[in-house]
């Protein structure tokens, strides 16, 4: 059991009061702050604090990953499977998705090939893995994820009563499946530039007609989102594409789990995320980093999916889970009232303990640990018998671990 320091990183998105204020540092930080990593991600590790000195989680793995990962080597390798973060988002992400472990094997292999540097910002694939991941919102987190049912995006077209948009709403209405949305997907995303000027002023005035309609409306949040992200990129036909998608809003305490080839975009709020240990992106637009839009509709899933809230289960340990089919990790969350008995964090180790509110105190072996919010501990295979209680008040943690298969 030892602190755990976060990476932080920085991107135009983030937000410069979020991880600032739950970290408790003062606001505004002098840079959006995007994301909080805890993890052995070679781009960004996080540190362990131990005996006043500090080595990168990778180091502390690869001196000793039988003591530090235990059976999870055998079925991993000696790496820890998982990366674990906070994220901010005061603007939106980009549209993207992340690849299957086929195709990122592939596609690693394929830049190396032709010798794309792993720093590059023109790199698709910085390491060989899949990126299946899990949110789950700390505060009201809006996001886009996976191709709306084809029928309600005819709906949806035919609304804005936009004369440009009537082919395409036709195109999708002869074949609402997923070979009608990889369609009309390709053609909005790969317009030329002069047919995109042309289209998409139109289709955002539709968008203010519609919103100041009379009567019911149902696609309000859908409508509102693309004049966002109008006003965010301008010109940029993912603002197209993402009328294609299910508008989803995670309350506190509610996940959203995306498997390979899921199209989406996260639109704002504070939430943990948990994924496989990889940095593979690809990205199709609503952004100024690289954008592959061949290599993006190669890994993209056009099957229309209603994508589910997770709500967590109660487990038998007081916790609550997320239960999702990622072999590589598993999440839970402890609710710590105050002046309460200590809890068993049995599934702890090999893992992450995060601290999202109030003040955590952890016991191992006769030793003690605090965990203020933003703080994390790493919990060996070898650390067994952690329990945690609330100092002071109602405190919250987030145990991560590797999934059940392993």
């Amino acid at each position: 059991m030892q602190e755990l320091v976060g990476a932080l990183r920085s991107y135009a998105w983030g937000s410069r009061t979020a991880l600032a204020r739950l970290c408790g540092r003062p606001v505004p930080s002098a840079h959006p702050e995007a994301e909080l990593w805890f993890g052995a991600h070679p781009a960004d590790p996080a540190h362990v604090k131990s005996n006043g000195s500090s080595r990168s989680l990778l180091e502390v793995l690869a001196a000793d990953p039988v003591r530090e990962l235990g059976p999870v080597a055998e079925g991993f390798g000696p790496r820890l499977p998982f990366l674990l973060k906070i994220l901010a988002a005061e603007e939106p992400l980009s549209l993207q998705a992340h690849p299957s472990s086929a195709q990122a094997l592939a596609g690693f292999q394929r830049e190396n090939r032709v010798g794309v540097p792993l720093d590059s910002p023109l790199r698709n694939y910085r390491d060989d893995s899949h990126k299946p991941e899990l949110v789950v919102a700390l505060e009201r987190f809006e996001a886009l994820a996976g191709f709306r049912d084809p029928q309600r995006t005819v709906d949806l077209l035919r609304a804005l009563n936009v004369p440009g948009l009537s082919v395409y709403a036709e195109l999708l209405a002869a074949q609402p499946d997923s070979a009608g949305l990889r369609t009309l997907f390709t053609t909005w995303i790969t317009l030329p530039p002069a047919a995109l000027a042309t289209l998409l002023p139109t289709v955002l005035e539709g968008c203010v007609r519609y919103l100041s309609g009379t009567g019911p409306r149902e696609f309000t949040a859908e409508v509102r989102t693309a004049l966002e992200l109008a006003e965010v990129y301008p010109g940029d036909a993912g603002v197209l594409a993402a009328l294609l998608l299910n508008r989803l809003t995670l309350e506190p305490g509610q996940g959203l789990f995306l498997a390979a080839g899921n199209l989406h975009a996260y639109l704002r709020g504070v939430g943990v995320e948990i994924m496989a240990n990889s940095d593979n992106v690809l990205r199709g637009g609503l952004t100024p980093k690289h954008v592959d839009v061949p290599e993006l509709l190669r890994v993209l899933d056009f099957e229309p999916i209603d994508l589910p809230v997770i709500e967590p289960e109660p487990g038998p340990d007081g916790s609550v889970r997320y239960q999702t089919p990622a072999p590589e990790f598993a999440l839970c969350r402890f609710d710590l009232a105050p002046d309460a008995e200590p809890v068993a964090l049995a599934d702890a180790g090999p893992g992450i303990v995060l601290c999202t509110h109030g003040t955590i105190e952890l016991r191992h072996d006769g030793r003690e640990l605090t965990l203020a919010p933003g703080s994390a501990a790493w919990i060996s295979a070898a650390d067994t018998d952690i329990r945690a209680r609330a100092l002071g008040g109602a405190a919250q943690l987030f145990s991560a671990c590797v999934g059940d298969g392993n």
